[in-house]
This record gives structure tokens, sequence and C-alpha cells, in this order.
């Protein structure tokens, strides 16, 4: 089986790292994105299998990345896991809950992340 390669896109690097290194330490190949639109620019030259992506970001927010990402036709199998903490935070952003429910992310996770559960989410996505 070739090795799964995963992105991960938050602007908070020591997330980023942790979660790389989670992800690094179970053999997967991990690139890293600080925002929306890194995320975008390294989509053009690399497609990963999944791609774990925060909300709320500067320059691009979550949502808009998944949904350029699911609506362009060379990224639309990439599987999108979704990091939010916007449920606690609807109220002083200007994230809505409707955002979430249009959005074609293929799945979710809340923050602060429970990483043992969202190693499963990845393994259940990439049938590891």
């Amino acid at each position: 089986m070739s090795e799964k390669f995963i992105m991960v896109v938050d602007d908070d690097p020591d997330l980023v790292e942790a979660v790389s290194m989670k992800l690094e330490s179970k053999k997967f190949r991990v690139a890293k994105a600080y925002d929306g639109e890194e995320a975008m620019e390294k989509l053009k030259g690399e497609k990963p299998d999944l791609v774990i992506l925060d909300v709320m970001m500067p320059r691009k927010n979550g949502w808009v990345v998944c949904d350029e990402i699911k609506s362009n036709d060379a990224t639309k199998n990439i599987v999108v896991v979704m990091l939010t903490a916007v449920g606690d935070a609807v109220q002083s952003t200007s994230y809505t809950h409707h955002d979430g429910k249009t959005t074609l992310a293929d799945d979710y996770v809340p923050k602060p992340i429970d990483m043992d559960q969202l190693m499963e989410i990845v393994d259940d996505h990439l049938g590891a």
C-alpha cells in the first residue's frame, strides 16, 4: 500500500506541529500550511489524500477553502476534515452554523482536538 499523504492547515503553529507529529508517528506523509491561501497554493502542486482544515483562519477561512477544494475537478476527491471551535464562537464571529451545514466537508472534529478521535477519523477515511 502506498504511503498516505495528509495536509494539515491551521493558523496555530503549535496545533499544526502536534497533529503533524502524531500523523508522522503513524507513518503518514504530512504537508503543512498556516492559512487558507497557503493551502490552496500548495494544492496546485501536491494532491494529498486528506486535508485537516481549520475553520477560523486569516486570509481565507476553512469554509471557503473546503468549497474551493470540493468544486475543483482536480481536487474534489480529497477528503476534507474540518477542525472547528465555531460552535462555541458563533455569537462573536462572522462564522455561522449555516456555513457548516452547507459546506461539503467529509467530517468534523471539534476544538479542542481529541487527538485519538482525530486519528480514528483519519484512519476511517483513508482505510488505514
